[in-house]
């Protein structure tokens, strides 16, 4: 080590060996032409740095020609599976398959058959033994994949490289035309949806279960009102026939939609016409017969869960006993104008946990900061949230206190929302607008989350809005337009949602009675004794 640290030092003509530098030995070893020839320098010594280089290929760059050139294109083969695709540069690509099935269409069947889908996806097929052979073909592409269940879509995609789209696009319609669904498979699946269950009712972040129980106490036993997770006493009714039963009235080619980003229209066509036109499903094809179109009704009401939350999370820095509540209102979908102003009031509310740290851009300025969790110490959490579907939308606010001051958190959240009809600051509204068009465009540079925008819109609409037009429909939004979307909302009933010690929650008509009022403050209430 010492030799070798005491023959190296630096120099400005290079490394120099023992006194003497490698340029220099180089060059009485090989002659001066030799070493020429290897400089850096001299071997086009006429051309300028402004010129090409003779012999050297022509370099391609991306380039943008004035409006958006990545256009999403649309085709609806003869079967009515609408092929979409969006171009993007580089070597990899997004593809999957989106279809109108989840939560909400089990109405007529055993509840919890999407979340069964969703644990079974990419399990062994007509052609492929096992999930370990899936994983092993996509491998060959330095492919991953993935499936995810909402209350309205089921998406599988798969993100590989783009010489391998012909070898995705039949594994992807061999995972959801033909799965076996054996025996062993929904065996393991029955446990692995048991260990979410339970692990849903232990983990320390109640949002999950809160947005289970907000949307049923907002659409009671109705469409997205339906349990998203299956609950414990279905999981062992659903078997092989009855998920065929529900497959062969949702999984129809004219509820779904093959997309892909990264990829060029003509080929994606191509392979959606070579193995997803005129391919029998497993569980026989035919008209479906028994399709369920209900629209969403809102119903409002309450969920309550007691629950004792003092160990929740033990250890060296547990988390306080907290009681959870979260306030709905039925907002609108996303199909309709309204939707961009919910929005931006969504965004503007905002929130946070009150051990948020950072700047404006995570939301600081935002009301529930500002109003709720700067001025109340003892207020844990304070978040907005707005769900939106094809017939509906629900706006929450979530917020989290000790169970001794669960009536004072309920009244500042109701006078929150009231507010949100009164005056609305030209600053707020500006800074609201940049960070949902910031949050936009700052998603949209993700393959994946392209790939989910593009199938959720040609799904729901055929077209897609590209970001530049939703970005001109956010500016557009006037103070005027928050306060109308805002008043219209308040006129509804609330959808409310409790968890933990609820000793001193108020009664359902005590919060539908503040959020009628004119200042969202609780009826107050007179006790002799305490």
């Amino acid at each position: 080590m010492a030799a070798a640290v005491g023959s190296v030092t630096g120099a400005a003509g290079g490394v120099v060996l023992r006194g003497r530098s490698v340029w220099g030995r180089s060059r009485l070893r090989f002659g001066l032409t030799t070493y020429r020839r290897f400089s850096s320098g001299s071997a086009y010594p006429n051309i300028p740095l402004s010129s090409p280089l003779p012999g050297v290929p022509k370099p391609v760059f991306a380039t943008v020609d004035g409006q958006e050139k990545f256009e999403t294109k649309v085709t609806t083969l003869e079967n009515g599976l609408r092929v979409a695709s969006q171009n993007k540069f580089g070597q990899f690509c997004t593809v999957g398959i989106l279809i109108n099935s989840g939560s909400r269409y089990e109405a007529k069947y055993v509840g919890g058959i999407a979340h069964f889908l969703e644990k079974l996806a990419f399990s062994s097929t007509a052609r492929f033994g096992s999930k370990d052979e899936i994983l092993l073909t996509l491998e060959k592409h330095g492919g991953i994949c993935d499936c995810q269940t909402s209350r309205d879509t089921t998406m599988y995609a798969v993100s590989a490289d783009t010489k391998g789209l012909d070898t995705v696009v039949g594994l992807l319609a061999d995972v959801v035309l033909q799965p076996k669904l054996s025996d062993e498979e929904i065996e393991m699946t029955r446990m692995a949806v048991q260990f979410e269950l339970e692990d849903l009712n232990m983990r320390p972040d109640p949002e999950p279960l809160l947005t289970e129980m907000i949307h049923e106490a907002a659409y009671r036993e109705n469409t997205v009102g339906l349990h998203r997770f299956c609950p414990a006493e279905n999981i062992p009714k659903i078997d092989q026939k009855v998920l065929h039963s529900y497959l062969r009235n949702y999984y129809t080619p004219d509820r779904m939609v093959l997309a892909g980003v990264g990829i060029e229209h003509e080929q994606l066509v191509e392979c959606a016409r070579k193995y997803l036109l005129g391919t029998d499903p497993v569980w026989s094809s035919g008209q479906a017969k028994d399709v369920d179109r209900s629209i969403a009704q809102y119903t409002g009401g309450i969920i309550k869960i007691e629950r004792d939350m003092s160990d929740v999370s033990l250890g060296p820095t547990p988390i306080p006993e907290l009681t959870h509540i979260m306030i709905g209102l039925e907002s609108c979908s996303f199909l309709e104008e309204d939707f961009i102003p919910f929005a931006v009031l969504n965004m503007m509310m905002g929130g946070g946990g009150s051990f948020s740290a950072g700047g404006p851009g995570k939301g600081m300025f935002t009301r529930l900061y500002l109003n709720v969790l700067n001025r109340h110490h003892w207020m844990y959490n304070a978040t907005s949230y707005h769900h939106s579907y094809e017939d509906t939308g629900l706006l929450c606010i979530h917020a989290s206190a000790d169970p001794r001051q669960v009536r004072e958190m309920v009244e500042i959240i109701t006078r929150e929302f009231i507010l949100m009809g009164g005056a609305v600051g030209e600053v707020e509204l500006e800074r609201a607008k940049t960070q949902l068009m910031s949050m936009l465009m700052m998603n949209l540079e993700s393959r994946p989350v392209i790939f989910e925008d593009v199938g959720r819109q040609v799904l729901a609409t055929n077209s897609r809005k590209l970001p530049h037009e939703l970005c001109a429909l956010i500016r557009n939004v006037k103070s005027d337009d928050i306060r109308r979307v805002a008043a219209k909302m308040l006129r509804g009933k609330p959808a409310v949602a409790a968890l933990g010690d609820l000793t001193d929650l108020p009664t359902y008509e005590h919060i539908q009675a503040a959020l009628a009022s004119k200042d969202g403050r609780l009826p107050r209430m007179y006790r002799l004794f305490r």
